[in-house]
């Protein structure tokens, strides 16, 4: 998929005018149905399957709010498949407006931006729940796993789900990432998707419970591992590129620990420094090829990248200093090449600086709780998103190896370490 895009210097772009704002409307019923037809039609190439539980305690047209995991583009379907013929919005991020926004709030999408605050979601929210009587579909993770296993969650999620005071359902996805894995440059394999359907509680039940038991809960429905699934399951995947861009996952490597010299390619991933290769087989495990194995699971891996960076920090040894193109969204009729910069990433936070000193943008540790962070984004590239509700900023690394998932595992552990600290929430 990709996105409309026009190259504007800096000085001769529109700012930004997030007064501007339109309530949600109600999703149209023949949008509604041509959607639903679609998804079956495409679903029923992978068996596609959905069980239910507890989903009789739900009435036909009661408003509810619908969590579900982010795995691939294909989760759409998914939501269309088990939901159809309910009415429901869909919280979708401004990006997703871009050159069609008049058909995007025709099918009942409600704008928002990643990982930053907005107040005026929640009146939103509420706005379809109360007035127009619809359901609500949220991706609470806000951005696909990189590594097959749940990213984090926002704390103010049990909150909103106390303040909307309807019915909480999750629904859970099945193979949608191993068909699609973020990593592997929009390459589809053969893979059968299913879903469970679950109600979770009634509002009765939410009004008994405290925001933080209820994230308690949530984050347990989250808890999953696409990989050990797999393997699990014995699901077999053949294809030849299976590796393809595993190098964005995985790349620091764990024999000689260089960074940004990992390749992944076909069905192996090896160090360009020390020569070290793994093969990917057909379950999902990894296995060395010419070196003694040390993870034979991509997440165990990830994790192992996770604890590297929040040892730089700790002994404040980390440092990003990157050129990047920048990308700006100032409205919903194009994604705006404005310029290059500088990309700069230490303890103290995020500093965007380039156009020619006119954009110089600072983001605390404290601001986000993880990052905006996508491989291949709209087939630009990879992508480290910044900004607030004034302004949008998407950064495309050039020339500097794999940077976007230690960026974000050193955006996540940089949050953690700041609420440790008094003062800094």
């Amino acid at each position: 998929m990709k996105i409309k895009v026009k190259e504007v210097p800096y000085d001769k772009l529109n700012k930004p005018d997030r007064s501007i704002h339109k309530p949600p409307r109600k999703p149209d019923p023949l949008l509604k149905k041509v959607i639903n037809v679609i998804s079956e039609s495409e679903l029923r190439k992978n068996h596609f399957k959905v069980e239910e539980e507890g989903m009789d305690r739900l009435s036909k047209d009661e408003p509810c709010f619908i969590l579900m995991n982010h795995s691939s583009f294909i989760d759409l379907e998914i939501a269309s498949a088990v939901l159809y013929p309910r009415s429901y919005q869909i919280i979708c991020t401004i990006d997703g407006f871009v050159g069609k926004e008049m058909l995007m709030r025709r099918i009942g999408c409600v704008p928002t931006m990643k990982f930053v605050p907005d107040v005026r979601l929640i009146r939103d929210l509420e706005y379809c729940v109360k007035e127009l009587k619809t359901s609500i579909l949220m991706y609470p993770e806000a951005g696909y796993s990189l590594d097959g296993t749940a990213t984090a969650l926002p704390e103010s999620l049990g909150k909103c789900v106390k303040r909307l005071k309807v019915p909480l359902i999750m629904i859970n996805t099945y193979g949608a990432f191993l068909r699609d894995p973020l990593y592997n440059m929009l390459q589809i394999r053969k893979v059968d998707i299913s879903a469970g359907v679950k109600y979770l509680l009634s509002s009765e039940e939410i009004g008994k419970m405290s925001a933080d038991e209820i994230n308690e809960l949530i984050a347990g429905y989250f808890s999953f591992d696409n990989f050990k699934w797999q393997q699990e399951n014995h699901i077999r995947i053949d294809e030849p590129f299976r590796a393809d861009g595993l190098n964005r996952v995985l790349y620091k490597c764990p024999h000689c620990n260089a960074e940004g010299k990992m390749t992944g390619k076909g069905i192996k991933i090896s160090c360009g420094g020390c020569g070290a290769a793994y093969i990917l087989d057909e379950y999902g495990y990894l296995r060395g090829d010419n070196v003694e194995t040390k993870f034979d699971h991509v997440p165990d891996w990830f994790k192992w990248e996770r604890e590297c960076v929040r040892d730089e920090l700790m002994r404040n040894e980390y440092h990003l200093k990157a050129g990047v193109d920048i990308y700006m969204i100032v409205d919903t009729k194009y994604l705006y090449k404005v310029g290059s910069g500088v990309l700069e990433h230490d303890r103290e936070g995020f500093r965007l600086t380039g156009c020619g000193g006119r954009i110089d943008h600072k983001q605390k540790p404290s601001a986000s709780y993880s990052l905006n962070a996508d491989y291949y984004w709209y087939e630009i590239g990879d992508m480290i998103g910044l900004g607030d509700m004034r302004a949008a900023y998407y950064c495309f690394p050039k020339d500097c190896g794999d940077i976007v998932a230690k960026t974000r595992l050193a955006t996540e552990e940089l949050y953690k370490l700041a609420l440790s600290q008094p003062g800094e929430r």
